[in-house]
């Protein structure tokens, strides 16, 4: 399974990639419901997906420092099975994030891993060092937006009950 990297608009790809993610699941779990789920961060229009290294991290950082981003989460949700049911969905939240100096990239860096992080950062580890407000939803800047998913899987998945 190769996730696709750019080419296309950021919605899209968010949604392709969490499409490929549960496809890759969904034919081998027939008649279970199987999620897949990619995130990006996008600054003016610029997709900042996983950093390579540090120092791709710390430059990431310091663009979004002073600044507005937004997070995109694209969800696959797929009832498994070569024909099962498909619902999907981008998730959006927008990121404001404080100034940030060269110091305060480098001592945050010290104290998470950002190489599996979209953006090269990580809200549940932020503490307030980074993120000035979320316009949005925080789960979805965490890593899923399980609020929407729940409402998606009940009005899309849920049988009614029998009567």
């Amino acid at each position: 399974m190769e996730e696709i990297k750019g080419g296309l608009h950021p919605r899209d790809l968010v949604l392709e990639n969490a499409f490929i993610k549960a496809q890759a699941i969904a034919p081998s779990r027939p008649g279970e419901l199987v999620l897949g789920a990619d995130t990006v961060v996008v600054l003016d229009g610029e997709i900042l997906g996983k950093p390579d290294n540090l120092d791709h991290a710390a430059e990431m950082l310091f663009r979004l420092g002073g600044r507005i981003h937004e997070v995109l989460t694209g969800v696959c949700l797929l009832k498994g099975g070569r024909n099962g049911a498909r619902c999907q969905f981008v998730e959006s939240t927008r990121v404001s994030f404080r100034k940030l100096d060269a110091d305060s990239i480098a001592s945050y860096l010290l104290e998470i891993n950002p190489l599996d992080k979209a953006g090269g950062y990580s809200a549940q580890e932020d503490q307030g060092r980074l993120i000035e407000g979320i316009e949005g939803s925080l789960e979805n800047v965490i890593g899923l937006p399980v609020e929407q998913v729940i409402r998606v899987i009940e009005t899309h998945f849920t049988e009614p009950p029998a009567g």
